[in-house]
């Protein structure tokens, strides 16, 4: 899908990173958490597997196929959990895989013209890097539509994590130099208060930053189309 190949290299370890992250996250971590991070490692994986270089690896012509029923099966149960972020990632990937799919000959203006009555080279229907065509791939105005919506999340959720560091390292700062906290003061901990509460903080924090991962991961997807 990506070229040149070395960036598509580095997106599939960077969605495989998140995915490892996430599964171990989903067999280990919260009950609460489990169903998020099991639906985030799904959408690593499809990203990774999307991003292999096609002079790499040659999928057979029904993966995307295969991609397109996966994907809006899990788009079908975000919506009925109400996950909103995890329906739109669900539906970006199954609109990505559509693309690789459908030649953009066969979406009207949007690909070449001429198409019908020319047999000039187009790109493989099989594989993952069958986006490089010469007309733009998909359609221009949802990939717009999710090329923005995907730059604000990932612009709001890095703000959102980057505080979050801050105040963390402020309020130990401040407990250290100021005045010891007493024992009694924080319920269900034990002496060494702020490490408690930064073992309880880091895993969540780590999910969100494979979120926001894999949210640039998919605006460099959605501008291969």
């Amino acid at each position: 899908m990506l070229e040149p190949a070395w960036v598509g290299w580095l997106l599939v370890l960077l969605c495989a990173a998140a995915a490892a992250y996430c599964l171990v996250r989903a067999r280990n971590g919260p009950a609460g958490h489990r169903g998020d991070a099991r639906g985030e490692g799904l959408m690593a994986l499809g990203m990774a597997a999307m991003a292999l270089p096609a002079s790499a690896v040659t999928p057979p012509q029904w993966s995307p196929w295969l991609f397109t029923a996966v994907y809006a099966t899990a788009g079908g149960w975000a919506l009925l959990r109400r996950h909103l972020h995890h329906a739109v990632g669900t539906f970006a990937m199954v609109y990505m895989a559509l693309a690789m799919a459908i030649p953009a000959d066969h979406l009207g203006p949007v690909g070449r013209t001429g198409a019908m009555g020319s047999m000039g080279p187009t790109a493989s229907m099989g594989s993952m890097g069958s986006m490089a065509h010469e007309g733009p791939g998909g359609v221009p105005l949802l990939t717009g539509l999710l090329l923005a919506y995907y730059t604000v999340y990932v612009i709001g959720a890095g703000v959102r994590l980057v505080p979050t560091g801050v105040r963390a390292a402020d309020s130990v700062t401040e407990r250290a130099t100021v005045a010891p906290v007493p024992e009694r003061t924080v319920a269900g901990t034990g002496p060494d208060t702020v490490a408690g509460t930064s073992a309880d903080a880091g895993p969540p924090a780590v999910l969100r930053a494979c979120r926001v991962a894999m949210g640039i991961g998919m605006l460099a997807m959605l501008l291969a189309l």
